[in-house]
């Protein structure tokens, strides 16, 4: 978490600074450009100065030595320039700029009377000299132009020092609001992380759990309280729950089996067809009553046990197949079990072979079926019947606690057994559900390895 919030922050800071240094940035080229060209036109005015004074006297040897000097100096060639670009004077020999195509156009302009605008921006990466044309008279009465070509490696290097003192000021404070948010996050994201790990054990059923209160700002020490407070209700509520349904389960236990004493002890005294059918109906009431608490103590001693662990699959069929064959056969249904060796899943509260056994059971007692098969692939397990199904309607309800189907009223159960199984599958992390199987039910449960 701490990194994902320093991943998010340090873009920010990235950008503000960017944001900021990029106006400064050019701001600084363009100052030095500035200050650069200006110093070069201060020459370039000083020589068409003594140019203009020189050709009225026809006398340049003073202009010759100076920019010749100017030229060993700064590494600044210089040119005199005729207003029929005839090069007049020149600081090197060779040294020809009125047939550079680049000089043309700000050597045009003078040579017309008009100050030439400059056409050179100092960024690092324009590797082009730095052209100054000055006019050597004025307006209609220009008879010449002076030209200088300055290289601007310095120009530019200059430029990329600045930028590396800017760089270097932005990434100062930048850095050292990175180090103050480092152990401010941690603070602050502390018994966030905490919180997180308290709320993954609670919801894995541990209620014993609780929130550091102390470390912190305010509002999540505030937060932390409420968590605890919560879990504290919710705990309490649970077990109220838990202990009114054992203790209900338990203290209805005996008035029950004094009413099924006292129904059997009925039958000798019971005469005619229709007494008899009433006092079976009566045992069998008593005995479904008996079924009904049987469930309700063995869901709320599942529900009390939250933690899941791989099982192996193969070890858990070794176990149970036998008890599943025994209920087939007497039964008269085929089981198949078609299970690939070295599965593993994660066993839900109470264990998966509980589950399975209410599954495979009810596949045999309830589905009218000639055969039952258990198969399984990475993932999944499928019990599979081929007998009468569900409906669309029946399938979405069976997965409700206390629903039978209408043509299973006659047989023995309580509609408890599929809804506590969906709810442990669930509470491991998995699902179950129904499918049809054209003809019989498709019950899929799919858990992680």
């Amino acid at each position: 978490m701490l990194r994902r919030l320093l991943v998010i922050m340090v873009p920010l800071l990235v950008a503000l600074v960017a944001a900021l240094g990029i106006p400064l940035a050019s701001a600084v080229v363009q100052r030095e450009t500035q200050t650069t060209y200006l110093d070069r036109l201060g020459d370039a005015s000083r020589f068409a100065s003594l140019g203009e004074s020189g050709l009225q006297s026809d006398r340049l040897e003073a202009l010759s030595q100076e920019i010749q000097v100017y030229d060993r100096l700064y590494d600044i060639p210089v040119a005199l320039v005729s207003a029929d670009k005839r090069i007049l004077l020149s600081s090197r020999q060779g040294f020809n700029p009125s047939n550079d195509a680049a000089v043309a156009p700000a050597l045009n302009e003078a040579l017309n009377g008009i100050q030439p605008k400059p056409s050179y921006t100092g960024w690092p990466w324009r590797t082009g000299p730095m052209i100054v044309v000055e006019p050597v008279g004025r307006d209609s009465e220009v008879v010449a132009a002076v030209v200088t070509i300055s290289q601007t490696r310095g120009l530019r290097t200059e430029v990329l020092r600045q930028w590396g003192l800017m760089a270097l000021a932005g990434l100062a404070p930048m850095l050292a609001v990175v180090a103050a948010a480092w152990p401010m996050s941690r603070w602050v994201l502390r018994p966030v992380r905490r919180l997180d790990e308290a709320t993954a054990a609670v919801a894995q059923g541990n209620l014993d759990v609780r929130a550091d209160e102390v470390g912190g700002p305010p509002e999540l020490r505030r937060l932390a309280r409420s968590f605890n407070t919560m879990v504290d209700v919710v705990g309490r509520a649970l077990n109220r729950q838990r202990a009114f349904v054992a203790d209900a389960s338990h203290q209805l236990r005996n008035p029950l089996a004094s009413l099924r004493l006292a129904v059997d002890n009925l039958e000798p005294h019971v005469d005619g067809e229709l007494g008899k059918e009433a006092h079976q109906i009566a045992v069998e009431e008593a005995e479904e009553m008996g079924r009904v608490l049987d469930t309700l103590l063995a869901a709320t001693r599942l529900d009390s046990a939250r933690k899941t662990e791989p099982v192996d699959i193969d070890q858990l069929l070794a176990t149970h197949r036998p008890a599943w064959q025994a209920l087939a056969s007497k039964a008269g249904i085929t089981l198949k079990i078609d299970v690939p060796a070295g599965l593993t899943m994660q066993e839900p509260p109470g264990g998966l072979g509980s589950v399975l056994d209410e599954l495979v059971s009810n596949a045999i007692r309830l589905a009218n079926a000639t055969e039952v098969r258990l198969t399984g692939t990475p993932g999944e397990l499928h019990v599979v019947d081929n007998g009468d199904g569900l409906s669309d309607e029946e399938r979405e309800l069976a997965l409700h606690r206390f629903w039978r189907a209408t043509k299973h009223q006659n047989i023995a159960g309580t509609g408890l057994g599929l809804a506590i199984c969906t709810e442990l599958i669930e509470s491991a992390g998995g699902t179950l559900t129904l499918h049809d199987a054209g003809p019989g039910l498709d019950v899929r449960i799919a858990l992680s390895a």
